[in-house]
């Protein structure tokens, strides 16, 4: 079985790169609740972004549209550059913000374009 905890820094660091140090042992999540960001490299980026059932192009789509509706916005920005990362060009990040538009409603797409535009070094 593999390590979660390795997996997840991997995928982590292939898709932010220069986001975490390069060794797994310099790797602490200090502050309040710090087992908060363990869980999540464990179980997100270990878990679930290992799977095989959707590539990453995918899983940034899916994860985007998810984000946008619940205007997770401090989530958003690392996501955005994510998705570039994992292939999808402004065109398509754009066309994620329209047809969210329509299901997520304006603002939710408003906040996500001015976010995306900060993500992506527009702003």
């Amino acid at each position: 079985m593999s390590n979660l905890r390795e997996d997840g820094l991997r995928v982590f660091r292939q898709m932010l790169p220069g986001a975490l140090p390069d060794s797994d042992d310099d790797v602490e999540f200090g502050g309040f609740a710090p087992e908060l960001m363990e869980i999540g490299v464990e179980n997100v980026f270990g878990r679930l972004w290992t799977r095989e059932g959707l590539s990453r192009r995918d899983r940034s789509l899916v994860t985007l549209g998810i984000l946008i509706a619940l205007r997770a916005t401090e989530e958003m920005n690392a996501h955005f550059r994510i998705a570039r990362q994992n292939g999808l060009t402004e065109d398509e990040l754009a066309e994620v913000i329209y047809h969210a538009s329509g299901y997520a409603g304006f603002p939710a797409a408003a906040t996500a374009r001015n976010i995306a535009a900060e993500a992506l070094g527009e702003k």
